[in-house]
């Protein structure tokens, strides 16, 4: 049947606005998002932070080191070199000399820290390994508060010298502490080089153990 064209696009919107009325539009859920909050947030400050440093050890006063000789070290082969040393030591001083280094013992390795004029430590630091120390003592007449050990210095030609250092402590008592602390670390060198085999099991271990032996009184 004929119908104009006005009646033919009525119609067309009418039934396209019912087939728009029926019609359904179904919607995908929105993925879930989650969202942690930061349990802790570091802020940087435009100036680093400058860690303090802590050593534990004993403040003393270094006095140097004077070459010594032999190769037996007994009881008394300090006195010699300790009185240079304290010689030089009072000569140089007014009054009363502020401790200027902290000596650390460790197992293996004593450190010998530098103090400013602060009296805090410095980069700067003697290491002396403990295998090579021969002897130490903190028995002097010169003074009780002197605590000295003799150390094997190896030159840049391998061949090495004698050098005997010494510190001037507080008091006695940390004289006698610092001795004590060295055997104890002679004693965990001695038998770790013994289960690594740097000392052969047919030598005396009696022997070996005298020439670490230290001398507190």
């Amino acid at each position: 049947m004929w119908q104009p064209a006005t009646e033919r696009l009525q119609h067309f919107q009418t039934m396209l606005k019912s087939k728009l009325n029926v019609l359904t539009l179904k919607k995908e859920p929105l993925p879930a998002v989650i969202f942690h909050e930061p349990e802790a947030i570091e802020l940087c400050t435009t100036a680093p932070l400058m860690k303090t440093r802590t050593h534990s050890g004993c403040k003393v006063t270094y006095l140097g080191k004077v070459p010594t000789t032999g190769m037996q070290f007994l009881s008394g082969c300090t006195e010699k070199p300790v009185i240079e040393l304290w010689k030089k030591h009072t000569l140089a001083r007014e009054d009363i000399f502020p401790a200027n280094a902290l000596l650390e013992i460790r197992p293996f390795q004593v450190w010998l820290h530098h103090l400013d004029h602060k009296g805090e430590a410095t980069v700067h630091m003697d290491t002396f390994q403990v295998a090579r120390i021969a002897y130490c003592t903190a028995d002097h007449n010169v003074s009780p508060n002197i605590f000295a050990w003799v150390y094997r210095e190896i030159n840049d030609d391998l061949s090495y010298q004698m050098d005997c250092h010494a510190v001037e402590c507080e008091s006695k008592l940390e004289a006698k502490k610092l001795a004590h602390a060295m055997m104890e670390a002679f004693k965990k060198t001695f038998h770790s080089m013994k289960s690594d085999g740097r000392i052969h099991r047919d030598s005396s271990s009696e022997e070996v153990s005298q020439e670490m032996e230290s001398d507190d009184g």
